[in-house]
C-alpha cells in the first residue's frame, strides 16, 4: 500500500533551496519559463476579473511553480494544485505553506475529477500535460468542459508540435539558441536534480512513497523498461490539442504566446 505523505514536510529552508534549484534546472528546458507564467497569469487573471471567488487548477502542478505566481498575482482566487508524485507535492507543501490545497491524484485516472468543486473558473497547467496519452488528454478537456464555467478559460503552456518536418526544425533552433542568449544552456538538467535529491537524507519518507508508487505503476503497465517520469512525450502538435479542445466544447481555442515550439495554448468555454 503506498505510503500517506500528506503530512510529510522537510524544512522551510531545504524547501526553499531545492525549488530555487527546480527553477534553475526548469529553465535550461524554458529559457523564458517566467515570462510563460507572466503570460498565464494574465490571461487568467482577465478570465476571472468579475469573479469574486474564482477556482483555478493546476493540473500536473509539481511543487507548485504556477500555481504559487497564480496565488501571488489573484490573492481572492482558489487554488487547487494536482499531482501524483508524492515528492513533489511535498516540496509544495513544505515551501507554500499558505493559500493552496494540494491534492494527490492521477490525471490518467479519472478519479482526479472528483476532486473538483462543482465550479471551476480556469484550469492550467505548464510543462506537463504530455505526459498523459492522446487518449488521456482528450478524456481531460472532455472533463474540463463540463466542469468549466461559461467564459472560463483552459491555459496549457508547453512545448506543442508544429506539425510540419521543416518548421518544426526551426522551431527547435529558436527555443535552443534562445536558450543560449538566455544563458540558461549549462544549467542543471532534469536527470541531476531528481538523482541528487532522492539520495538527500531529509526526503528518504518521500523519495521511498515516490518509489513505492512509480515502481507499482511499472509493474501495473508492464513497462518496466520505462522511468515514469521519462520525457518521451505524446507527441500531440498545437493544430491537434486545439481541435482536441474543441470539440470538448470550447468555443475559441488559439495559442496566445510562442517562442519557437513553445506555446501558450488556451480555450475559452
Amino acid at each position: 500500500m503506498t505510503q500517506n505523505t500528506a503530512n510529510a514536510t522537510v524544512s522551510s529552508t531545504t524547501a526553499a533551496a531545492w525549488m530555487r534549484r527546480w527553477d534553475e534546472q526548469q529553465e535550461f528546458y524554458v529559457a523564458d519559463r517566467e515570462e510563460r507564467f507572466a503570460v498565464i497569469c494574465d490571461i487568467v487573471e482577465t478570465a476571472v476579473a468579475d469573479v469574486a471567488e474564482p477556482v483555478v487548477v493546476d493540473l500536473g502542478c509539481g511543487p507548485g511553480s504556477l500555481a504559487a505566481r497564480l496565488h501571488e498575482r489573484i490573492p481572492a482566487a482558489a487554488i487547487i494544485g494536482i499531482d501524483s508524485d508524492p515528492l513533489l507535492l511535498g516540496l509544495a507543501r513544505s515551501h507554500y505553506r499558505e493559500g493552496i490545497e494540494w491534492v494527490d491524484d492521477d490525471l490518467a485516472s479519472p478519479s482526479w475529477r472528483r476532486r473538483l468543486p462543482s465550479t471551476v473558473h480556469a484550469a492550467v497547467s505548464t510543462t506537463a500535460l504530455h505526459w498523459l496519452t492522446s487518449d488521456e488528454l482528450e478524456q481531460m478537456y472532455r472533463a474540463l468542459g463540463e466542469v468549466i464555467e461559461p467564459g472560463g478559460v483552459v491555459v496549457n503552456g508547453d512545448h506543442l508540435g508544429i506539425g510540419d518536418a521543416r518548421m518544426q526544425a526551426l522551431a527547435e533552433t529558436v527555443r535552443n539558441r534562445r536558450a543560449v542568449r538566455a544563458g540558461v544552456q549549462d544549467n542543471e538538467e532534469w536527470r541531476s536534480w531528481w538523482d541528487t535529491i532522492l539520495a538527500e537524507p531529509e526526503f528518504g519518507e518521500l523519495a521511498r512513497a515516490r518509489a513505492e508508487r512509480f515502481d507499482s505503476a511499472q509493474t501495473a503497465s508492464n513497462d518496466g523498461d520505462e522511468d515514469a517520469h521519462s520525457h518521451h512525450g505524446n507527441g500531440l502538435t498545437v493544430g491537434e490539442q486545439s481541435d482536441m479542445l474543441r470539440a470538448a466544447g470550447f468555443s475559441s481555442v488559439a495559442p496566445l504566446w510562442q517562442v519557437g515550439d513553445d506555446h501558450v495554448l488556451v480555450a475559452v468555454r
